[in-house]
């Protein structure tokens, strides 16, 4: 991954990262609940909840167990899906029941964000592309969202990290 791969944009965050599986592995490994637990979340969390209801309108409701033993929620409502080419989602904190919450450890992140997952395939290799984007964001989440930047990289990479060794074991 170059630095170029990142966009600067404000209000949008895009990262990108070749893997050597096809587009259409990648993709499944994104829609089923039961392969998110598998790799899904920064490096060093484990899920203890997958639940998934892939449709547009539907939810994919997560638990993760962070190093420190605190637990983290997450939900995903989908907005479109075209398979093996993209997912659009709205992506939020979530709590246990599935509201959507504040960042557990940021009450300034922003409530909601807009995230698009792009499948490219490049002779059997699939280029996976993430792009977050501030949804109804006042300015102490923008701002929060900017200074973010170099954090959502780290957590995107490990996450990408997990998701090249969980595709590497077959």
């Amino acid at each position: 991954m170059s630095a170029n791969d990142n966009a600067v944009e404000q209000g949008t965050f895009v990262i990108t990262r070749t893997f050597n599986a096809a587009r259409e592995r990648i993709f499944d490994a994104f829609t089923n609940a039961e392969e998110m637990k598998k790799w899904w979340g920064p490096k060093g969390f484990t899920i203890i909840a997958s639940k998934m209801d892939l449709r547009p309108g539907g939810t994919y409701h997560y638990g993760m167990r962070a190093p420190d033993g605190s637990a983290m929620w997450g939900k995903f409502v989908y907005r479109e899906i075209v398979r093996p080419e993209r997912i659009v989602l709205v992506n939020s904190f979530s709590d246990e029941a599935g509201g959507i919450t504040r960042h557990p450890m940021s009450p300034t992140w922003p409530l909601e964000m807009l995230s698009t997952f792009r499948f490219d395939d490049e002779g059997g290799r699939t280029r996976l592309t993430v792009q977050w984007s501030l949804m109804e964001a006042n300015e102490a989440e923008r701002e929060t969202f900017e200074n973010a930047r170099e954090g959502m990289k780290q957590g995107w990479s490990g996450t990408m990290d997990q998701l090249a060794d969980y595709l590497a074991k077959g």
